[in-house]
C-alpha cells in the first residue's frame, strides 16, 4: 500500500485531542491545549479519584498519605496537603496541577500559578460533587469514558441508599472529628450530607463552617442520640469512650458510640459509599436500640 494511501488511515485511526476549557470550583477557567499526561495531585482524594477514572499513570507526583490504592503509595511525594514544595512540584514538570480549595493553603497555590502552572481547584460540598467531579477529572485527563461510567455507578448506588435509609426515623448526630480540640462538621461538609443520606441530622448542621471547634457542653446540650466518629486510621479511636464519663447523654445510655474509617467518610471518592453503608447500618442499630427501652 503507497504511503499516501495509508496516511488518510492513520489519520483516522489517531486519537483526537481537543483543547480543554474547564471552570473549576474557585471559579476560574483552565485552559489546555490538550487532556494532561502529567499531573500532580495535592489531595489523597484527588489521587484515589485519579486512579478510580483510569488516570493513574498520569500521576507524576502527590502529597502525603495518598494510600489508596496501592499504586497511589509509589508515586513521588511533593509535601504535604497543608505544605506544597513548589520547587518539586516544578521540577516534575506537569502540564496539570489538581488542588483541594480547603485543604490546600492558598499562598501554596498562588506560588505554583506564579511559576506558570495550571492549577485546577476543586471542592465537592455535597455527595452529588463527587461523581460530577469524577466527570471532570476525566475530561482533564482523557479518560472522559471510563470516568462516566464510574460516575454513573456512583448516582446508581447513592440512589438506591437514599431510597432505603432516607425516610427512616430521624435520629441526631454528633460526628467528632478529632477530641483535642473537640471538633466536628457543619452543615455545608459532605459528612453532614452522608449523614442527610441515611436518615440523620447533624447537632452542629447549622454550622456555618466546614469544620469547627466545639465545647463538650454544646454536644452535651445537643444531646445527640449517636456519636460517630473517625479518627486518624483504620482502628476505633480510644478516646471515642470517654463519653461514658456522661452516662446520662443518650448516645452513651444507648451504647451509640459508633466508628467509621476516616478513608471511608472522609474522603470525596467513591469509597464514601461504603462509608455512608456502614454509618447507615449504625444508625439503623440506633433505632432499634429504642424499641428495646
Amino acid at each position: 500500500m503507497r504511503a499516501t494511501t495509508m496516511l488518510p488511515l492513520l489519520l483516522a485511526a489517531a486519537p483526537a485531542f481537543a483543547a480543554l476549557a474547564l471552570l473549576d470550583d474557585s471559579g476560574r477557567t483552565v485552559r489546555l491545549a490538550r487532556p494532561a499526561a502529567r499531573i500532580v495531585s495535592l489531595a489523597p482524594d484527588i489521587t484515589e479519584n485519579l486512579f478510580a477514572i483510569g488516570a493513574g499513570a498520569r500521576v507524576v507526583g502527590t502529597v502525603e498519605f495518598s494510600n489508596f490504592p496501592d499504586a497511589a503509595r509509589r508515586i513521588a511525594r511533593i509535601g504535604s496537603s497543608e505544605r506544597i514544595d513548589a520547587e518539586a512540584v516544578a521540577a516534575l514538570t506537569p502540564d496539570l496541577i489538581i488542588a483541594w480549595e480547603s485543604g490546600n493553603i492558598a499562598a501554596d497555590l498562588a506560588r505554583l500559578k506564579a511559576l506558570g502552572l495550571p492549577v485546577f481547584v476543586t471542592q465537592p460540598h455535597r455527595i452529588e460533587d463527587i461523581p460530577a467531579e469524577l466527570e471532570r477529572l476525566g475530561e482533564l485527563a482523557g479518560t472522559p469514558e471510563a470516568a462516566r461510567i464510574r460516575a454513573a455507578q456512583f448516582r446508581s448506588r447513592l440512589a438506591a441508599l437514599r431510597t432505603r435509609y432516607g425516610a427512616r426515623p430521624r435520629v441526631t448526630i454528633f460526628y467528632e472529628v478529632w477530641n483535642r480540640p473537640l471538633m466536628t462538621v457543619g452543615g455545608r461538609q459532605v459528612i453532614s450530607d452522608a449523614i442527610r443520606v441515611c436518615g440523620g441530622e447533624n447537632v452542629f448542621g447549622t454550622l456555618e463552617q466546614l469544620a469547627a471547634a466545639v465545647s463538650i457542653e454544646a454536644v452535651l446540650a445537643a444531646a445527640p442520640e449517636a456519636i460517630v466518629a473517625s479518627g486518624m486510621d483504620a482502628e476505633r479511636p480510644e478516646w471515642l469512650d470517654e463519653w461514658r464519663r456522661w452516662p446520662g447523654l443518650a448516645a452513651v445510655a444507648r451504647g451509640n458510640l459508633f466508628f467509621v474509617p476516616p478513608d471511608l467518610i472522609q474522603r470525596h471518592t467513591p469509597r464514601i459509599l461504603d462509608g455512608i453503608e456502614r454509618l447507615c447500618v449504625h444508625l439503623e442499630t440506633a433505632r432499634a436500640r429504642r424499641a428495646v427501652r
